[in-house]
């Protein structure tokens, strides 16, 4: 007898209520929790619900500032991290030794914590730092990088916590290729760079999304680094965040930021998608027209 399509139904929803039942309780919960209090209002008589927070967000030069600045942060170490850990992942299949030898030194950032890394840039990159110091008698002098408007202290100690966690996956993922088509395109003649552009990087593009998705999103919402390198001004709205909740105490202000970053994390991963997208169907395009 063919079970009764209730019945299926409800055994297919015992099977999901696990997983469902872990994501709504700590995960869609406290989000609608932060969402709903980006519309609550400060203080003993303001009303239940106003949108005087997001009206302040948007229209505030220093949080819009402090947006941008954000974007600035995200974006900048997730690109650096993925020029390097492309060819570096690349390296690592090449045979056993450069393997051993790539992958004992693109793990040691892993150990180090992010507060440390970025105290190592601090004392390194810092004017009168060590760098500076050893290059002064030869007339050679470093811009400024720590504290800087554009974050280049930032974006160095995020890229280098960023690159052996990015290593990871997307090494992870060029080794599962099959090593028979690997073969099979240099038998018909295709060099190391063809290997890796026309085989390597599109059967890796599942690693290489998720490696550039949980490095973006890790960067963008960053606190530790930005609060150490960063300048006094734009401050990110990781940093204000804290400066909202924990200096003033202003949590509806903190919850609508919180909120803010989310969207805009979702915004840049849909367009991400979409130019993988794009491109992904371009080059099917390409195939087919030859």
């Amino acid at each position: 007898m063919k079970p009764v399509a209730g019945v299926r139904t409800t055994t297919i929803l015992l099977y999901l209520l696990p997983g469902v039942g872990y994501l709504l309780l700590f995960f869609g919960l406290p989000l609608a929790r932060i969402v709903l209090g980006s519309f609550a209002g400060q203080g003993q008589n303001a009303p239940a619900f106003t949108f005087d927070n997001w009206i302040a967000l948007l229209t505030t030069k220093v949080y819009l500032d402090g947006l941008w600045y954000s974007l600035w942060l995200g974006i900048a170490p997730t690109a650096l991290s993925l020029v390097i850990s492309l060819p570096l992942s690349a390296l690592m299949q090449m045979n056993e030794t450069s393997r051993k030898l790539f992958g004992m030194l693109y793990r040691i950032p892993l150990v180090v914590p992010s507060i440390v890394a970025a105290f190592l840039v601090l004392v390194m990159l810092d004017r009168g730092g060590m760098t500076s110091r050893v290059l002064a008698p030869l007339g050679v002098a470093l811009p400024r990088m720590v504290r800087d408007y554009w974050g280049f202290g930032i974006i160095i100690a995020s890229s280098w916590k960023n690159i052996p966690f990015m290593t990871l996956i997307i090494s992870g993922a060029m080794a599962s290729i099959n090593r028979d088509v690997l073969l099979a395109a240099r038998t018909l003649g295709a060099g190391r760079f063809t290997i890796l552009r026309r085989v390597q990087l599109p059967l890796a593009q599942p690693g290489i999304t998720a490696a550039v998705l949980l490095t973006f999103i890790g960067s963008l919402g960053s606190f530790v680094i930005p609060n150490l390198l960063g300048p006094a001004y734009p401050l990110p709205l990781s940093v204000q965040m804290y400066g909202e909740g924990f200096l003033k105490a202003d949590w509806p202000m903190v919850y609508a930021m919180g909120t803010l970053l989310s969207a805009v994390a979702v915004v840049v991963l849909l367009i991400y998608y979409a130019i993988i997208g794009s491109l992904g169907r371009g080059a099917s395009k390409i195939r087919m027209e030859r």
